[in-house]
């Protein structure tokens, strides 16, 4: 019976609940649930674990989330996935909403002009950290500036972005054959890991999710447009959740002006005031579209298909990592996303009327962050010096 309750989905919400309040910075809260589920509570083992993590890093989405619905699927199932999830994100979604609903309400004023004036050169900070933070990770080799390179380029000139990850992904197919010459480049049927999951609950989650959007259709087109828009962004999102920028910023502004550059700056930088991954930049533009609504839709629809992904390949994920041809796309893919997101930092930084009080702000956070300064006091202190020094 104790070990019922243990292993209990109200355990695991609750647990990540609580952790969720305090999921700032990023990757960095991996380490608290790492502590939690393998030195605390004991539902899985450090192997396991760092197996988790493994997956997590190489399937689209945000990794901590996922390593959160990864802990509740070896704990308890497809059940302890979502309460873990759900239980993680929770936080952050309620905190977004409430500051959106006071942004939108409040953002014509001047306080708040001062506010977001400096907070736009932080955004442009935040993302040329993350983009430092992926050139260090995947810039391996002289091979790796081929497919990043490359992304930016098409990136530049319009290609689209998810056209760009696809060929990037064939890319890296092509350019890195030679490497490992000693493993098999096929999938080997033996030492696959025993894991909750798989395809008949991934197909029908796919299901339920299509079922979802087919609804939506027949209620509210625009919602039903915007519940697909954040689905593809999630699909392609490769590498963790700032991934999604470049992804979420062609999208929402480029393509389909949904909103003006300088307002989803502000939404980032809302997502980095607040607990979890900065993909739930989806519940701000969701909100000031659509209003609650726009704001439930987007930010379900951005969390769906990795968590469906998720649940799919954790059973099989031992096979696919020892195959050569899987591992070549997702390197070229992963290199793709050093060109989107530097393209994503010349984008951000266009929307800014540069004077020098500005650029002493960039150069004074961006510093702090690649000295691995807290990102929640960045933001906070940049916060203030713009409060100060910038006019509205």
């Amino acid at each position: 019976m104790e070990e019922k309750s243990k292993h209990s989905a109200r355990d695991l919400f609750f647990s990540f609940l609580r952790l969720g309040f305090a999921a700032f910075g990023g990757p960095a809260i991996i380490a608290y649930i790492r502590e939690l589920s393998v030195e605390k509570k004991g539902w899985l083992s450090s192997n396991e674990f760092a197996d988790g993590i493994s997956l997590c890093q190489t399937i689209p989405g945000a990794t901590a989330m996922q390593v959160a619905a990864y802990v509740g699927l070896k704990a308890r199932g497809i059940l302890g996935a979502l309460s873990s999830f759900i239980g993680f994100g929770s936080p952050s979604f309620f905190f977004i909403l409430g500051l959106t609903i006071l942004y939108a309400k409040s953002r014509s004023l001047p306080t708040f002009s001062s506010l977001f004036a400096g907070l736009k050169v932080v955004v442009v900070a935040l993302v040329a950290n993350a983009f430092f933070s992926l050139l260090r990770s995947y810039l391996k080799e002289r091979k790796d500036i081929i497919p990043a390179v490359f992304a930016f380029l098409l990136f530049f000139f319009g290609i689209n972005p998810f056209l760009t990850i696809i060929l990037s992904g064939i890319m890296g197919i092509i350019i890195y054959q030679g490497k490992n010459r000693k493993e098999s480049p096929h999938f080997t049927p033996h030492r696959l890991p025993k894991a909750k999951g798989g395809l008949k609950p991934g197909f029908i989650l796919t299901f339920l999710f299509l079922l979802g959007i087919s609804l939506l259709l027949l209620i509210d087109e625009e919602l039903a447009s915007l519940s697909l828009i954040m689905a593809k962004i999630d699909l392609f999102a490769m590498g963790g959740g700032y991934t999604s920028v470049p992804l979420m910023l062609n999208e929402v502004v480029g393509k389909k002006h949904l909103l003006d550059g300088a307002t989803f700056m502000d939404g980032i930088a809302l997502g980095q005031v607040t607990p979890g991954p900065i993909v739930i930049t989806a519940t701000f533009v969701g909100y000031l579209l659509y209003g609650l609504a726009g704001a439930l839709v987007g930010t379900v629809s951005v969390f769906s298909p990795s968590f469906i992904i998720l649940i799919t390949i954790a059973p099989y994920f031992e096979r696919l990592k020892r195959s050569l041809l899987f591992r070549r796309m997702m390197r070229g893919v992963l290199a793709s996303f050093i060109g989107l997101l530097l393209f994503a930092v010349v984008k951000f930084a266009s929307f800014i009327p540069w004077d020098i009080p500005r650029v002493i702000l960039l150069s004074g956070a961006l510093v702090a962050l690649l000295l691995k300064v807290d990102i929640l006091l960045v933001v906070v202190l940049g916060t203030a010096v713009s409060f100060f020094i910038l006019n509205p």
